[in-house]
């Protein structure tokens, strides 16, 4: 089992930023791909980041390339999402999430925080 528990969400106005981060206990964090997702209301659960075990590798959709930047620290057991230029679209609860394979939907990955609430105002 691995726990995750998200912080850092909150009102920010357009062209701002936030850093997300998510705490991870439980079993070895680096065994894990982890992913950061979004769910805007009345709208389906989207993939916005993804690292690799080491964090060596990351994937963005085009949504979020070049504004949004996944990072992981294995010794923290805690993986960060650093979000500029944010616009009022990006408006969500975002979730990490965890899971053994690398992998972008979320259907598969196996273990989710509780979600932390970003807003964006024009």
């Amino acid at each position: 089992q691995v726990q995750l528990v998200e912080s850092g969400g909150g009102l920010v106005q357009a062209g701002g930023s936030l850093r997300l981060s998510c705490a991870a206990s439980g079993h070895t964090f680096s065994n894990y791909v982890v992913g950061w997702f979004r769910q805007a209301p009345g709208k389906e659960r989207e993939f916005v980041a993804v690292a690799s075990w080491s964090g060596g590798d990351t994937y963005y959709p085009n949504s979020v390339k070049g504004r949004f930047t996944i990072s992981r620290d294995n010794a923290k057991n805690t993986v960060y999402l650093q979000m500029n230029s944010l616009k009022p679209e990006d408006t969500a609860v975002y979730y990490c999430a965890a899971t053994r394979r690398l992998s972008f939907g979320p259907h598969e990955f196996d273990y989710w925080g509780q979600g932390t609430q970003v807003t964006v105002s024009s």
